[in-house]
């Protein structure tokens, strides 16, 4: 299986950058099939315009966030269905944003990610750990926690592994606690899952990140809002 490489604008990108993106990809791909799968994930206004873009390219679009439930009052969130109405296959769900800013727990991520797949979508659930957690030696019992409050039971799932100090920081965990995190999230989910990492992925450090043992592939913020820094992770997929 291909690694997947998932890129999260989060609150960034406007409908000519959208455009400009994907021509760049759709230039620099030349036809040829990418080293990975591909998943863009814009902000909720630049979904269905994505979708468009994207036609007769390998590339899959997400959503960043879905409610838990199909609909009803709830002015300001979007429905898992109607992502996938618009032609989106993904929804980002527990990103440690939302988790902090949103005070999203386990359950409510657990209940975004089963509505995901209600909806036909494949959810990328979010989990890691704080640096504090980390510095007391807390995070393997941080990611069974979230493994059992936020996973659904289902294979139909992603799994992204994002300590929280190192998302947007420029701070990367040592190759050694990747492999660990990961390891251990391989032994917690059931078979199938992919696992990515994610947290100041850049084309820099890329080769050595995807080289790791039971990563499967990465979830890239900044660095995916750039068609050239995001190919050239792709192309860093052993």
């Amino acid at each position: 299986m291909k690694k997947l490489i998932a890129g999260n604008w989060k609150m960034f990108g406007h409908g000519g950058e959208a455009m400009g993106f994907i021509e760049e990809v759709r230039t620099k791909l030349g036809g040829a099939a990418p080293k990975a799968d591909l998943l863009i994930c814009p902000p909720a206004t630049l979904v269905e315009r994505f979708v468009r873009y994207v036609k007769e390219l390998p590339i899959a679009i997400g959503g960043q966030d879905c409610h838990v439930k199909p609909n009803g009052a709830f002015t300001g969130d979007i429905a898992a269905n109607m992502l996938s109405e618009i032609g989106a296959t993904y929804c980002i769900v527990g990103h440690s944003e939302r988790r902090e800013y949103h005070k999203e727990d386990h359950a409510t991520v657990k209940a975004k990610a089963q509505a995901a797949i209600d909806a036909g979508l494949i959810p990328v659930i979010c989990i890691g750990e704080t640096l504090h957690e980390r510095a007391d030696g807390k995070t393997l019992d941080v990611l069974k926690a979230a493994i059992k409050g936020s996973l659904p039971d289902s294979d139909k799932i992603v799994v992204a592994y994002e300590p929280v100090w190192a998302i947007g920081s420029g701070m990367t965990p040592s190759r050694e606690e990747i492999a660990e995190a990961h390891h251990a999230l391989r032994r917690m989910t059931v078979p199938g899952v992919r696992l990515l990492y994610g947290g100041s992925v850049k084309p820099q450090n890329a080769k050595e990140i995807l080289s790791i043992p039971d990563v499967d592939g990465a979830l890239v913020g900044g660095a995916s809002l750039k068609a050239a820094d995001f190919l050239a992770i792709v192309e860093a997929c052993p």
